[in-house]
């Protein structure tokens, strides 16, 4: 095919005219020149055979309409339906370009439907299939070959890489599976001018992809995710113009596509080889019901992780009671002191981590900051809200009029302000005093332990910083405010027992939030609580626990997270109910992520951490089942050249405990790489290790596994819960990691890099592992150790054990 697109490309234009048999059609060609027709049942092929054009009929249809296909995929795929309003009734049609250059879909009754037009003065033009999926019609000419029209410009239900959607165009559903005529549902640019991608339902706004930030849209790195074999580490990269909007590939040649289809839902979808068939690892909006703008109505605060789904801002009620009364919110909320403006100097209500609110315009000065935001919005009256345009704080978006999708719990950069009378403002400053949610820096944890343990000045302290440091604020959450946010410590809202304490469910500044109470019997002191907030304020990873807040009143020590709606990892791995909503899929992602979450810390942290307490009661898990790493008031940190230490501090957790550092206090990131090697074969036997009893008298899960393992009997160990349709190779292979993991001698276990490799089948033979460390559960601490002090309240964690 290559020398024949050669040849043709070398011709000269009269011989169009003189010699039209040198361009019959050939079956395969990427181009129709004039004089060329391809009938139903013909095709054309982009020039490295990835998209095809033809006829085709969907689903159980009859009719024939014109498209464009992945020529090598099993699965037909249409992207792109050129006569979706004007479909031929038989296999009688045929593409063809008329006398003035057009491109023409004709029917056996010689009715013709444009397919694309020439508005050039020439009528010389070629169509050409592109290797992007882009059918474009082109003028034959001595100064090049000019596109006058191209399918890219008239998209139907798909979004392709490098396809622009523009104020004008947008990507529009099918009716049905079997009807590609324009559906309800549409994607594309708001064009309003707000700079966000909206999906409707026919005018109705049904999901935003949020505001563009000056780097991306706010809410898209949920599509950033880590995708199994070929697709891990799989990107957007957007691209923004002057009123459109495209994306493109880290790796271009994954196969993938945007997709409004005709329920209602935008997806975002590739190919995997290995499945032979669409992975989606986008859908919105999905199960949450927040995503919908209307679900609150307008000055409404929709939460998905609260049992009361809407609650109106500050300052504002509901529009009608009984309607909220009965769970109908779509009334909205209206203010409860309407705003006086200038005449008694309203103010802004600052809101953190909440979904921008649709339908905003926007200053895109990046000479203004964001006081010329709020005095700009102060003397505007009709301006009820505003934040900065950009990430780099420049530019202004103001709202005007009632604020329409807030969501909270988002993972907002900008702050929103919020237009209040100075009278609401007043009783909101009084409730809250100081509390402000923010991330934690080590400047905090410092001023916390100056305060406690060096009677340093606390208010001199909180002055110098913050003249150094203009957004740096010493001061932390008040415990009123944190007891009435979890309803006075109610059992109501208590979500769990840590080892230091127990963790309630809250919601604070717009978000629902956990709250660690530190008990005065835990064992953990300032020492370990400022570490906590040191640690964790410094590891920003999407497979850490984010820090929040914090709060010291008197004896009183609490940690605010970000809220784990799915608890934590052990709720379901021991539970044969709850471990049925695990499959293996499910299982091997939260496997990947804490395995990653700890290669963050041992290598590519700022500082080379060692958590020191690792077990499956510590992997929290969000709303999606991405694991996360929590609980970091026993981790410490070495440098970057240190790679072991020695304590005769023992403290950890019965089961998961490296025998190195249970009998001689030695620890290493090779006792992290122990305790994943546990967590590993929880998750894959749903045995605990802590209280682990089996018949075949092995003393416990490690001593188990390692004897199936050594009579191949692998089999055996992955719970029923998992299912009957699990890989076994992968199960497997989790297995042998997990027993390489465990082994007595440290220097035998893999790094953490290494086992990144291994599960990822980077590394085509895995070691041999040797006999794993077989600690008896419950001999340890009566014959190894002599007890000076154990806190703990689940009878598992220690606090201080000396060797002998």
């Amino acid at each position: 095919m290559s020398a024949k697109r050669s040849t043709r490309n070398s011709l000269v234009l009269p011989l169009i005219f003189l010699s039209p048999f040198l361009f019959h059609y050939s079956y395969g060609s990427d181009s129709l020149f004039p004089g060329q027709s391809i009938r139903d049942g013909e095709t054309l092929i982009s020039a490295h055979g990835i998209y095809e054009l033809g006829f085709f009929s969907p689903g159980d249809s009859t009719k024939r309409y014109v498209g464009i296909w992945y020529h090598k995929l099993p699965i037909l795929t249409v992207v792109w339906v050129g006569n979706r309003e004007n479909p031929i009734s038989d296999s009688s049609g045929y593409i063809t370009m008329d006398e003035q250059g057009n491109l023409k879909i004709m029917d056996g009754k010689g009715t013709s439907f444009l397919l694309g037009a020439n508005n050039r003065s020439t009528n010389i033009t070629s169509a050409t299939l592109l290797d992007s999926g882009n059918l474009v019609l082109r003028e034959m000419s001595s100064s090049g070959n000019d596109i006058v029209w191209q399918s890219f410009d008239h998209p139907t239900d798909n979004q392709l890489p490098g396809m622009k959607l523009t104020l004008s165009t947008s990507s529009i559903s099918w009716r049905s599976t079997s009807d590609p005529r324009p559906g309800n549902f549409s994607f594309g640019i708001d064009p309003n001018g707000t700079d966000q991608l909206f999906l409707w339902n026919r005018t109705e706004v049904i999901w935003s992809v949020a505001v563009l930030n000056g780097v991306n849209f706010s809410l898209v790195q949920d599509a950033t995710v880590t995708l199994p074999g070929d697709l891990d580490g799989y990107t957007f990269i957007h691209h923004w113009g002057s009123g459109y909007y495209y994306y493109t590939l880290a790796d271009s040649s994954i196969i993938t596509r945007g997709f409004t289809d005709h329920e209602g839902r935008h997806k975002q979808l590739a190919w995997l080889d290995g499945e032979e068939n669409w992975v989606t690892f986008l859908v919105k909006p999905n199960e949450h019901p927040c995503e919908v703008p209307s679900s609150c109505g307008v000055n409404g605060l929709c939460s998905n992780d609260s049992s009361v789904m809407c609650t109106c801002l500050f300052g504002f009620e509901p529009n009608v009671n009984k309607h909220w009364d009965s769970r109908d919110y779509s009334d909205g909320c209206i203010r409860k002191v309407q705003s006086e403006c200038m005449s008694n100097g309203d103010g802004f209500l600052k809101l953190r981590n909440i979904k921008l609110p649709i339908f905003s315009s926007k200053d895109r000065n990046l000479s203004l900051g964001i006081d010329d935001c709020k005095a700009w919005c102060t003397k505007n009256c009709s301006c009820n809200a505003y934040t900065s345009a950009y990430l780099n704080r420049t530019g202004c978006s103001f709202w005007f009029g009632d604020l329409y999708g807030l969501q909270a719990g988002a993972d907002e950069v900008q702050d929103l302000f919020v237009r209040l009378a100075a009278s609401e403002l007043k009783k909101h400053s009084g409730n809250l005093k100081s509390c402000e949610l923010a991330l934690i820096n080590i400047g905090i944890a410092l001023c916390i332990l100056g305060a406690f343990l060096c009677g340093c000045k606390w208010r001199k302290a909180k002055v110098r910083h913050r003249k150094e440091e203009n957004d740096f604020d010493c001061s932390s959450c008040s415990f009123a405010t944190i007891a009435a946010c979890t309803n006075q410590f109610s059992d109501v809202n208590k979500i769990g027992e840590g080892g230091f304490g127990p963790v309630y469910k809250g919601f604070l500044e717009g978000q629902s939030v956990a709250v660690k109470r530190l008990s005065s019997s835990s064992g953990q002191g300032l020492e370990e609580f400022a570490n906590e907030i040191t640690l964790i304020a410094k590891l920003q990873h999407r497979n850490l626990v984010r820090l929040l807040g914090y709060c010291i009143q008197k004896e009183e020590k609490i940690l605010i997270y970000e809220y784990m709606p799915n608890k934590s990892l052990d709720y379901y791995i021991f539970d044969s109910t709850k471990g049925a909503e695990l499959d293996w899929e499910k299982r091997f992602h939260i496997v990947e992520g804490i395995a990653q979450g700890l290669l963050y810390l041992h290598n590519y942290s700022r500082l080379k951490v060692i958590h020191w307490d690792l077990k499956s009661s510590n992997i929290l898990l969000d709303s999606e089942m991405n694991p996360k790493i929590s609980d970091f008031g026993l981790a410490r940190t070495f440098g970057q050249n240190e790679n072991q230490a020695n304590t005769k501090r023992v403290m950890g957790t019965y089961g998961y405990m490296s025998p190195e550092y249970a009998m001689n206090g030695l620890f290493s990131v090779k006792s992290d790489v122990f305790s994943f090697g546990v967590i590993l074969l929880e998750i894959i036997t749903g045995l605990r290790s802590t209280d682990y009893c089996h018949q075949d008298g092995s003393e416990n899960l490690l001593a188990h596994s390692w004897e199936l393992w050594r009579e191949g009997r692998c089999s055996e160990l992955a719970n029923p819960t998992i299912g009957d349709m699990h890989p076994f190779d992968e199960v497997q292979t989790c297995i042998q990691v997990a027993l390489l993991c465990v082994q007595d001698i440290a220097a035998d276990r893999p790094t953490m890099s290494d086992v990144v490799s291994m599960l990822r089948c980077e590394i085509s033979s895995l070691p041999i592992p040797k006999k794993p460390a077989f600690l008896p559960a419950r001999s340890v601490g009566r014959e190894d150790f002599r007890k000076h002090e154990i806190h703990s309240l689940n009878n598992l964690t220690m606090s201080i054990i000396e060797c002998r």
